[in-house]
């Protein structure tokens, strides 16, 4: 291969290069994004702003052509100051094929959603996070995160929250990682009702059920009866 057509591969991965740094800046800090693989940085989905973010990650229930095995989606989210409002959307009844056998709808197999790392670093924001409520992972947070009463009712079990890690774990699954000196806030997004969590609704199941969930803290949230 003579030096000319280096230089022109080169050139072609410079543009690509070029071209995706300028996708990433044109992403919008408000409405869905839907998250598709990207070979051709670390993060799959990277949004940096000093606007207030108010968006949803609309996670792929299948595995792009190119995409390895092995592979989480990775989602970076940047900011300042601004408040952070962030739904990770895993909507299994409207993305997954319909089930056609009428005698037992619970034969029909769900189709599992892509596996995601979300990575949100800012200053001093106050950050609200909907997980799916198929979450199955970490999540690591500076200070002391508080749990909304659905968080708490259906996945709170599932959820390691600041455990010690080693390398040697390799761990693979759903994590998030939250830094930040603000408040830091975890809903349910409900992946059956493909909507947020009714917190009334939620909150009254955890006052009168008879379960009882271990809590890794205390801290509860009632904003919702601030709420109109």
């Amino acid at each position: 291969m003579s030096i000319y057509s280096n230089c022109s591969m080169g050139s072609d991965s410079e543009s690509s290069l070029s071209l995706e740094k300028t996708r990433l800046l044109r992403v919008q800090p408000s409405g869905t994004h839907k998250i598709h693989y990207n070979a051709l940085s670390d993060y799959d989905f990277m949004l940096k702003t000093s606007k207030p973010i108010d968006i949803s990650l609309a996670l792929p229930h299948y595995r792009a052509r190119n995409q390895p095995v092995d592979h989480r989606l990775a989602m970076f989210i940047s900011t300042e100051t601004s408040p952070i409002k962030l739904k990770v959307v895993s909507v299994t009844s409207s993305l997954a094929a319909p089930c056609l056998n009428i005698f037992s709808q619970s034969q029909c197999r769900a189709i599992p959603r892509c596996k995601f790392f979300l990575d949100i670093r800012t200053t001093a924001s106050n950050v609200t996070v909907w997980l799916p409520s198929d979450f199955r992972g970490h999540i690591r947070c500076s200070g002391t995160p508080s749990f909304s009463a659905g968080f708490v009712n259906r996945m709170i079990a599932n959820v390691r929250v600041n455990e010690a890690m080693s390398m040697d774990d390799n761990w693979d699954g759903d994590e998030v990682w939250v830094d930040t000196c603000g408040l830091v806030t975890f809903r349910m997004w409900d992946v059956h009702t493909n909507a947020p969590e009714s917190q009334p609704k939620e909150t009254l199941k955890r006052i009168f059920g008879s379960s009882s969930k271990k809590l890794p803290q205390r801290n509860f949230n009632w904003d919702f009866l601030l709420e109109d």
